[in-house]
């Protein structure tokens, strides 16, 4: 690329909360950010989530860069909420968004594809050439369902969790929760309150559940407060509260992990925020039960021999980032398809090209998202300036 090329826009992939925040970031900093979004609308991830969705971080940790989130919103921001919020902030910082535009493929420019720059293929043909890319497109991209034995035989209903919106359809039925992370918890919760005839959760690893606030005190302060802390010291100091704000759910077959809370987190395992799930199991709404082993027919077998013939079966068995095809030729994702980098930092073999929004933080993802932004916007106006007065190769 010669120099003309620092009139090329920086493209942002994703319309989501990280993407919008990265390229108002670089706004602010003189910037020009293009955000390329698949959906036709900004937030596209939030649209689609279940309408009992809160945010389990508080509305004022879990605004973006620039933009405070308004009062009446609450302390736990609703779903709808947060959709308004993103379309505010995409106008308000007057955001460059192109949507209903799919980016498949990120590559080297250059005559030879060595670079410097990136080459963006998207939908409809479209070859765009800049000197940064930051990909955006959200941790829970491409629900993920597990391939159990006889499956694709099941006769009942099956859905990802991302497909489930309210309880209305399932009053009077006999429903299955595979996956007790916040979202299979409350789903089963919501399930429970809207007039299911039975509710059960399958759990593979028991959570730690921990109450959303505690005397006024949100978990997420605790959570920034301790996770740069040696695990062990935190695992004692979590088991000691959990004694004293969580029951004991084991007579309901939900017992308290071996592991510490820190310990398993780091392992991927996201504590459980309760927001009516301890009353749900203890009540007997919500009925813990062993894990899915296999499908046959319309009956469903638990890992522990029984067998159960449920009239739907809801996954909330996560999702997987979906990188592969897009940057996975590149060698700049681990063995579980994540970013090996992120925020301010590029790959070493892939200089200007950034990640925002694929770490699930026990200090809240939106924090997160909104402090990696502004380390992105910095480090790639540096670069800018480093690039137009000769002193730098750009990033």
């Amino acid at each position: 690329m010669d120099r003309s090329d620092d009139r090329a826009p920086v493209y942002v992939i994703g319309g989501g909360p990280a993407g919008l925040a990265t390229a108002a970031a670089l706004r602010r900093r003189g910037v020009r950010a293009l955000v390329l979004e698949k959906s036709d609308a900004v937030g596209a991830s939030w649209r689609g989530h279940y309408e009992r969705l809160r945010l389990h971080t508080t509305r004022r940790l879990s605004a973006l860069p620039g933009l405070a989130m308004p009062r009446r919103f609450g302390r736990w921001v609703a779903r709808d909420d947060v959709v308004r919020y993103l379309e505010k902030y995409a106008a308000y910082h007057e955001l460059d968004v192109v949507t209903g535009v799919e980016a498949h493929r990120v590559e080297p420019a250059g005559p030879d594809g060595s670079g410097p720059g990136w080459l963006v293929h998207a939908s409809g043909g479209r070859l765009l050439t800049g000197r940064t890319v930051v990909v955006a497109t959200g941790f829970n991209h491409t629900p993920f369902l597990p391939d159990w034995p006889g499956r694709d035989g099941w006769t009942g209903e099956l859905l990802h969790a991302c497909a489930y919106r309210e309880p209305t359809a399932y009053k009077g039925r006999d429903v299955l929760v595979v996956g007790v992370g916040n979202t299979g918890a409350e789903i089963a919760v919501d399930l429970a309150d809207g007039g299911a005839a039975h509710v059960r959760l399958a759990v593979r690893a028991p959570p730690h559940i921990v109450r959303r606030s505690t005397a006024g005190w949100p978990a997420q302060r605790t959570g920034i407060l301790t996770r740069r802390l040696p695990a062990p010291l935190v695992d004692r100091a979590a088991g000691t509260l959990a004694r004293f704000a969580v029951p004991d759910l084991a007579p309901y077959g939900l017992p308290r992990p071996d592991q510490g809370l820190y310990t398993r987190f780091r392992e991927g395992a996201v504590p459980v925020q309760d927001v009516g799930l301890i009353d749900a199991v203890r009540s007997g709404r919500v009925r813990p039960v062993a894990p899915v082993a296999s499908f046959d027919g319309g009956i469903v077998t638990l890992a522990d021999g029984s067998r159960i013939a449920p009239d739907a079966v809801i996954l909330a068995t996560g999702y997987r980032r979906g990188l592969e095809g897009l940057v996975g030729h590149l060698g700049v994702l681990d063995s579980r398809g994540r970013p090996v980098v992120r925020g301010a930092r590029s790959p070493a073999r892939a200089p200007g090209l950034y990640f925002n929004g694929y770490t699930n933080p026990i200090s809240g993802m939106l924090r997160e998202i909104a402090l990696d932004a502004e380390k992105i916007a910095r480090v790639v106006s540096r670069r800018g300036r480093q690039h137009r007065n000769g002193t730098g190769s750009g990033g």
